[in-house]
């Protein structure tokens, strides 16, 4: 009974979405046999997200065994804050579908089979568009493939260097540039001017008489 309450307890943090439910009937000689399928999405909104597939005779239990298998697959996605690190395609025989990054606010544009892959997987922003057939089981699974293709910056350069990023060191200490010193301000003294000649006061001369 404690084994089972710590898995209960284990598998409360992921959230289930049914995709869809398919109804297939098969017509024998004693009747008509019904049976179900159920696509069901899993994820904790935190990076993990599972796929599973579940067949029974009844819906209930066609959810459940989609669930288990779900929880088996689970896989993490690679993630920039609230959105992917950078375009990435996928595809899953005529299924097709596009993911590019989107900024904060914009929300999960996308329908059909890729919303619920999204939202289970914690994307909060994303624009996307399916570009090929509109089954929604290859719709799910070409999106699953274009999460599993995304990668961060180090694991990129690695791939095309060799080598990973280099990182600062943490104890670096960041040179500063002396300034230049100011030039010296010479001071120059003008020369001082002579004083004026004094005004004399003296009346003029009267003018010869002609």
């Amino acid at each position: 009974m404690a084994r089972d309450d710590f898995k209960k307890g284990q598998d409360s943090e992921f959230e289930e979405d049914v995709v869809f439910v398919n109804r297939c009937c098969k017509t024998t000689k004693g009747g008509r046999r019904m049976s179900f399928s159920a696509v069901i999405v899993v994820g904790d909104r935190k990076g993990r997200v599972g796929l599973g597939y579940g067949k029974a005779n009844e819906v209930a239990e066609a959810i459940r065994k989609g669930g288990e298998a779900a929880r088996r697959s689970l896989v993490r996605i690679v993630m920039k804050g609230s959105t992917i690190p950078h375009p990435v395609q996928g595809q899953c025989d005529g299924g097709r579908v596009l993911l590019m990054p989107a900024s904060d606010g914009t929300g999960v544009i996308a329908g059909g089979g890729m919303r619920p892959v999204l939202e289970m997987a914690g994307v909060h922003n994303v624009i996307g568009k399916s570009q090929g057939s509109k089954n929604r089981l290859n719709v799910v699974k070409a999106t699953f493939d274009a999460l599993s293709q995304l990668r961060t910056a180090e694991a990129i350069h690695t791939d095309r260097f060799g080598a990973p990023l280099a990182e600062p060191a943490a104890d670096a200490v960041p040179v500063v540039e002396e300034a230049a010193p100011a030039p010296e301000v010479v001071e120059v003294t003008a020369p001082a001017e002579a004083p004026a000649a004094p005004v004399s006061e003296e009346p003029a001369a009267p003018a010869a008489a002609e």
